[in-house]
């Protein structure tokens, strides 16, 4: 038997010791100080961006010259950089005696306060042209309170001094140092960021970009596992807890294992009753409407499904897990054709975190009749869902395995009805979901879809857009839909990101062009964007970000044309 090492404690208790006597100063410091502190960061982000990606590239079985690398630009330097900068637009709007939020961004909506939050510069307009992202307010909330709530921590209201414990997340680079920023701009607390293991080869990236809060004692990193974490949890120094993961870690944090756990959850009586967000995952639904697609919207949305299935090889909390489409539309068929086209040819990848080539294999084991692909079988389709307790339906797989659901619908309205009753009511997890529908359909039937949007109860809903681009904003608050308590958490509970600091969230709606530039013109979707760079068939991805995060960390408009002529050939 093996035994494992004593845990080394006095490290952490000196970590939290230092940040418990500097958390005060923190919560002194002016906000133009806060502003310099990420305007110095952004050139740090930026000088180490390559190395930042070659060790994300490595770890995941590949060289950071792979097209697969575009991935670990997005989802490491750009999107640091992208909410360090939306962050900066917001303080800057506070330094300058402005409101957070402009007031013509927020307006009413049938009985609700919704907030236009994307594209909120000249920049993003240019950039992502036709991305959009509003921020929908709980019912009740009144436009007046939503713009007089935001941003408390800059308008009268700030934190209490407070260490924040900060569980890393193993999967995506970005998670922890944005959840860092959160715990620092948004709440007003110093933070102990404990890497996971899996990628705590990044650490010493991290550190770099944030020297000057190590320095003044406002953050520090540690190693270690569910050890280290355990004792962390219920450290008398820590006063708040965010974690990413899934929801097993939440409960035994929060109510301990076995049937002493269990017995705790029913009597509602916590182990650990400190302050708790989280961001736990799901079983994540894309939703296919019928409509005129054309051989090009086929091709194209086949694209867009690959990607949000096998973007980090499948290993997203909101990756696509459920593709849910009409039973009876002649489009289904020719979309699953081009799905597994997509699927067959992309280049040799194979899975890199802990477990998933188990999770796959009992995929296949459970579905015979399941298609794989790739050299070593870890891309699973499988064709035709039909039990309602099928696993697929029940447990987040974490990997490259996508199912499909066919679904009644005589036409589109009832459809829609059938598939947001489904993702709602069959699917665990309210983290993020994805709608595709023709601007021609959408036309035709704008109530149909404006209650599919306005029902499907998911902390992000992309409309066209792969609801993780919502991560990736800054502005956008991402979080799982509320409703969760400590006894069901579900996908978790609160919001981070959400640069604008807006209180009373209940969801985001992204939207992007159906197709893209130029063929949007022809289908009612006109923009100036190509396909987006973070399509897992982008020919040019990777030098398309990497321009993009050189932009991000030092805005030279020379840097906008070799954007531009990368995009356009991908």
């Amino acid at each position: 038997m093996t035994v494992a090492p004593p845990l080394d404690t006095p490290p952490l208790d000196q970590a939290l010791a230092d940040l418990r006597g500097r958390a005060a100063s923190w919560t002194a410091t002016p906000l133009a100080e806060r502003i310099g502190l990420l305007e110095r960061m952004l050139p740090r982000i930026g000088d180490g961006a390559s190395a930042m990606v070659a060790d994300s590239a490595r770890a995941k079985g590949y060289d950071a010259g792979s097209d697969w690398a575009a991935e670990d630009w997005v989802t490491a330097p750009w999107a640091l950089a992208q909410t360090v900068g939306a962050y900066l637009h917001v303080l800057r709007r506070l330094a300058a005696g402005r409101d957070p939020v402009p007031a013509a961004a927020v307006h009413a909506r049938e009985g609700r306060t919704v907030v236009d939050v994307f594209p909120a510069t000249a920049t993003d307009r240019l950039l992502l042209n036709g991305f959009t992202a509003e921020v929908w307010t709980l019912p009740g909330t009144t436009r007046e309170q939503a713009l007089a709530r935001a941003a408390g921590e800059y308008r009268g209201r700030p934190g209490e001094p407070a260490v924040a414990l900060v569980l890393g997340a193993g999967n995506v680079p970005a998670i922890t140092p944005l959840d860092i920023l959160h715990k620092l701009y948004a709440e007003g607390q110093v933070v102990l960021a404990k890497m996971n293991p899996v990628n705590a080869h990044l650490r010493p990236h991290f550190e770099k970009v944030f020297t000057e809060f190590v320095e003044r004692g406002w953050v520090r990193f540690v190693d270690g596992g569910a050890a280290e974490g355990a004792y962390l949890t219920a450290h008398d120094d820590v006063d708040t807890i965010h974690v990413t993961g899934s929801e097993r870690t939440h409960d035994a944090i929060v109510w301990g294992t076995g049937e002493e756990g269990e017995e705790r959850r029913r009597a509602d009586t916590p182990l650990n009753d400190k302050p708790f967000t989280s961001e736990l995952g799901g079983v994540s639904p894309c939703i296919v409407a019928p409509g005129p697609w054309s051989a090009a919207d086929f091709r194209f949305q086949a694209e867009h499904i690959v990607t949000s299935k096998l973007n980090n090889s499948g290993h997203n909390c909101v990756a696509t897990q459920i593709l849910l489409v009409p039973r009876d539309w002649d489009g289904t068929e020719r979309l699953l054709a081009e799905i597994r086209r997509v699927l067959r040819e992309l280049p040799r990848r194979g899975p890199y975190y802990p477990g998933s080539a188990d999770r796959l294999a009992a995929v296949t084991r459970a579905h015979p009749e399941a298609e794989t692909y790739g050299d070593d079988d870890c891309r699973v389709l499988v064709p035709d869902l039909a039990d309602a307790d099928d696993p697929m339906l029940t447990d987040e797989v974490f990997a490259g395995a996508l199912g499909v659901v066919r679904l009644p619908g005589e036409d589109v309205p009832a459809f829609l009805r059938a598939a947001t009753e489904f993702a709602n009511d069959k699917l665990p997890g309210t983290l993020g979901a994805t709608l595709l529908v023709h601007p021609r359909t959408e036309r035709a039937h704008r109530t149909a879809v404006e209650e599919a949007v306005a029902g499907l109860r998911y902390g992000t809903l992309g409309v066209n857009c792969w609801s993780a681009f919502g991560f990736l904003l800054g502005y956008t608050p991402w979080g799982a839909f509320p409703g969760h308590d400590r006894r069901d958490i579900g996908s978790g509970v609160g919001f981070v990101h959400n640069a604008f600091l807006l209180e009373d969230v209940e969801k985001t709606v992204l939207r992007a062009p159906f197709a893209p530039s130029p063929r949007g013109l022809f289908t009612g979707s006109p923009s100036l964007s190509p396909r987006p760079p973070y399509y897992v068939t982008n020919r040019t991805g990777r030098t398309t970000m990497q321009r993009l995060t050189a932009y991000a960390t030092d805005r030279r408009l020379s840097r906008l044309p070799g954007i531009f002529m990368s995009a356009l050939r991908g």
